[in-house]
């Protein structure tokens, strides 16, 4: 048992009150049994999520839905939990997920788990999310400027050249700069583009 499943196990029998219901669920191996606390109507929020987790570790891609909805969710250890599940469930389908939620506009509060597990999914969405996502978080006064930050480093882990353009804007941002100026350093010392010009040309790439 993972420290994560066991942290998210602790707080959601916590939830449940240490109800019967509750340890059933942790104890079942009946993977439908699960599936269907998905579906049932009237289950509690705690017994869904509890059935994803244990699904989704068991690589089961029922899990899937109910994991980006926690994902997109206003607790932050709900989207916390979802994230590392989604992570190591591997459906194809979640990259496409979490740059969707990342992007919106109308739930940026809530897109901090996304955004950062599109940093360590390093899926093709990865960087055209995170850098849209950032472009329209560099107001001085941006209120979700967390969300802006965890885009920076996610983008510095990555270290795609194409992110430049957008950490350059973010250098005289008052709490991003510093994230920014590493995040740079990060990156290939020239452009993509010009690498791949300086190849097909045949001489050397820019002076240093």
């Amino acid at each position: 048992m993972d420290e994560e499943y066991r942290s998210s196990a602790d707080r959601l029998t916590r939830e449940a009150g240490g109800s019967a219901q509750c340890r059933a669920l942790l104890a079942t191996e009946d993977d439908e049994e699960l599936a269907r606390v998905l579906t049932e109507p009237e289950r509690p929020l705690w017994a869904r999520e509890l059935a994803a987790v244990r699904l989704g570790r068991a690589g089961d891609r029922r899990a899937f839905e109910t994991l980006v909805l926690l994902l997109n969710h206003r607790d932050p250890e709900r989207c916390a939990s979802a994230a590392h599940v989604l992570l190591r469930l591997g459906d194809p389908r979640t990259p496409r997920a979490a740059a969707t939620l990342a992007t919106n506009p109308l739930r940026t509060a809530y897109a901090l788990h996304p955004v950062r597990l599109l940093a360590e999914l390093r899926a093709p969405e990865s960087v055209p999310a995170l850098t849209r996502t950032l472009e329209r978080l560099l107001a001085p006064d941006e209120p979700h400027w967390r969300v802006a930050l965890a885009c920076v480093e996610g983008l510095g882990l990555l270290g795609d050249g194409r992110a430049r353009p957008v950490l350059e804007s973010a250098l005289p941002h008052p709490r991003l700069g510093d994230a920014a100026r590493t995040a740079l350093g990060r990156l290939p010392r020239f452009p993509a583009q010009e690498r791949e010009a300086g190849v097909r040309g045949g001489g050397p790439g820019p002076p240093g």
